[in-house]
């Protein structure tokens, strides 16, 4: 039985080294994992608390449901200036008021030239909702051009090594979830 795993990518460009990276996971776990990946993140209106107190829209309510019937939800996202982009941190306000994330089995990767900052504003956002990640379950790749090609193949073999091990621990926290 594959897991249900909704990946979110904090870059909306069509080619980004952390689509690649998202792209690699599946590939690596096809088996084991049935990765979706979100594709509406650019298309989700600014959070408005007032709006989803009267009427969620559409659009959310879908991200919403998607998150609650996933396994767990892989994130993979760039840091940009010295945080996590806007769209992804505009998705994850919709989730604020809610429980989708609550104890859910999440992997957290950041992936930029730097991405300190980001990583760490990854998961205090992350805590903060409640997902269930670890150190293991949670990986930060400096310098990603110079480990990811234009053609998505991942060049650098540590990295190769910490997607793995990534991954595997990834799923062991969905399997006990489900236990």
């Amino acid at each position: 039985m594959a897991y249900k795993v909704l990946a979110i990518c904090g870059s909306i460009r069509k080619e980004s080294a952390n689509l690649h990276l998202i792209n690699a996971i599946a590939a690596l776990a096809k088996d084991t994992l049935d990765v979706e990946l979100y594709e509406d993140l650019g298309m989700l209106p600014h959070f408005d608390p007032d709006c989803d107190e009267q009427h969620t829209p559409l659009i959310v309510a879908a991200l919403r449901k998607k998150i609650e019937m996933a396994d767990g939800v892989l994130v993979c996202t760039p840091e940009y200036v010295f945080t996590l982009p806007g769209s992804f941190k505009n998705a994850i306000e919709w989730c604020v008021a809610t429980t989708v994330f609550s104890q859910k089995p999440v992997a957290l990767i950041t992936a930029s030239g730097l991405g300190e900052k980001a990583h760490e504003a990854l998961q205090l956002v992350m805590k903060t909702i409640e997902a269930k990640f670890d150190e293991h379950t949670q990986l930060h790749i400096r310098g990603v051009r110079s480990k990811v090609d234009k053609q998505g193949v991942i060049t650098d073999n540590n990295t190769l090594v910490a997607l793995k091990a990534l991954t595997a621990s990834f799923i062991v926290n969905i399997a006990q979830a489900h236990t």
